[in-house]
């Protein structure tokens, strides 16, 4: 039986900033055909910092809590600070996670960071 804190309950029933971004200057997306969890995080940048961010998420419980997480955790961080932040730190904001599901903290982080290696790819080709 796995034990959730009461975070990751409330971000699992109460997820925020589902979505996604029609004009999304960015979006990474990430998989692991393993566990069948899919996130695609989409995000607006305004002056380097995380302007808007949404997501959607195919999977189990943690690793929609993990999404909702990451969403909170980065509004308004500068581009610099969201890629700082680590699996276990997206853990550690929920209460923990089981051993068995700190994969999905892995890959919540792993799509974040993909949306802006991303913006980061547009940005310059829009500059050559």
């Amino acid at each position: 039986m796995l034990f959730y804190s009461k975070k990751v309950m409330d971000h699992f029933i109460n997820p925020r900033n589902v979505g996604e971004i029609k004009d999304a200057d960015a979006v990474g997306e990430v998989g692991n055909p393993v566990c069948g969890d899919m996130m695609i995080f989409y995000i607006k940048v305004k002056n380097n910092r995380i302007e808007d961010v949404k997501f959607k998420t195919f999977g189990c419980g943690a690793a929609i809590a993990v999404s909702s997480m990451i969403s909170e955790m980065v509004l308004g961080k500068t581009l610099e600070e969201v890629m700082k932040i680590t699996n276990d730190d997206v853990a550690e904001s929920l209460g923990g996670l089981p051993a068995n599901k700190m994969h999905c903290s892995n890959l919540g982080a792993d799509a974040l960071h993909k949306a802006v290696e991303n913006y980061y790819k547009h940005k310059k080709n829009d500059q050559e």
